[in-house]
């Protein structure tokens, strides 16, 4: 016998559909008139390939927060507004930034700077207006200045880096484009996993592949 729960889910599945499906054809029938406007689904926890974020059930996360991908948050925690549990946060503010260069997370680089081909910004490091970062060099710190060269392997590395961000960034959009519905599917099954398994476990990884083969 079906349970409540599951009905309730189901009619409020259908009532969902049937208003989307009535917005879409009030939209067709406006033709050239209607402004559609893409709504933004922010999702507090979000998997990326086989990495889920283990969250522990105490655990309050902002609505505005991001977990990807492999993190975990144990009990007693608190994930505030506008936090990202993955890295990067790099500010860019009207500067220049050539091809295979590396900026590190947390960097502020300001008005026209330029980050030239194969140099490197560390982590953290603020860059002042219209500072020129030359080829094969690292700069840090606050205010950014010169600390070493690159090594030739450093420099070597830095196609295959641009490489792995390009297909993480595949990845991302793929797994933002979900539909709600699968996304609500998701969160359900993994609510559901008894004690939240983590991510490494066999029995998550299977639901993995079942979810993605639908």
């Amino acid at each position: 016998m079906i349970s409540f729960g599951k009905a309730f889910y189901n009619v409020g599945f259908w009532v969902r559909e049937t208003g989307q499906a009535l917005d879409r054809l009030g939209c067709r029938l406006q033709g050239n008139y209607v402004f559609q406007e893409q709504l933004s689904r922010h999702r507090p926890l979000m998997n990326l390939y086989d990495k889920v974020p283990n969250v522990a059930k105490d655990v309050f996360v902002a609505p505005s927060a991001s977990l990807v991908g492999d993190v975990k948050v144990g009990q007693g925690s608190s994930i505030w507004y506008g936090c990202i549990l993955r890295g990067h946060s790099a500010v860019l503010h009207g500067c220049t930034i050539e091809d295979e260069a590396f900026v590190g997370m947390g960097a502020t680089l300001l008005d026209g700077v330029v980050v030239e081909k194969n140099a490197m910004v560390a982590a953290g490091a603020l860059v002042r207006q219209n500072a020129r970062i030359p080829t094969g060099e690292v700069w840090g710190g606050n205010p950014a200045k010169f600390l070493r060269k690159l090594t030739d392997e450093e420099i070597a590395f830095f196609p295959q880096s641009a490489s792995n961000y390009s297909d993480l960034a595949e990845a991302h959009s793929i797994e933002n484009a979900k539909s709600l519905d699968i996304t609500e599917a998701e969160k359900i099954m993994h609510n559901g996993l008894p004690e939240r398994i983590d991510e490494g476990s066999p029995e998550l990884l299977s639901s993995e592949a079942d979810t993605k083969s639908t």
